[in-house]
């Protein structure tokens, strides 16, 4: 049974750091395990993904640089640190899961969801 719980939101300032965390309960390493993001009024975006069986993580482009996934895999439990944090960054945060190898942070390609947790950056 695949559980998956979202921590660690909040409101910061812009240039302000956050480290979200993902509970995957019910997952192993033949899962992919995403971070995705939803502001009011625009679709649901990618933001990161990794393998857990290897680690290797996907980007989108613009997220590279700033946003950092990371896995504790003994503990199911992903990460997401942000840092230099903008205004536009503001949005629900939500952790996914899939079984796959290919981890691309696509929305539809993935099966189960978190509750999500808020970020909020002001400017």
């Amino acid at each position: 049974q695949v559980q998956l719980v979202e921590s660690g939101g909040g409101s910061v300032q812009a240039g302000g750091s956050l480290r979200l965390s993902c509970d995957a309960s019910g997952t192993d390493n033949d899962y992919c395990l995403g971070w995705f993001r939803q502001a009011p009024g625009k679709e649901r975006e990618g933001v990161a993904a990794l393998y857990r069986g290897s680690g290797r993580v996907y980007y989108r482009d613009p997220m590279n640089g700033r946003f950092t996934i990371s896995q504790d895999n003994a503990k199911n439990t992903l990460y997401l640190q942000m840092n230099s944090l903008k205004p536009e960054d503001t949005a629900m945060y939500y952790c996914a899961a899939r079984l796959g190898f290919i981890c691309n942070p696509n929305s539809a390609d993935y099966d189960y969801w978190g509750q999500g947790t808020q970020v909020t950056v002001s400017s």
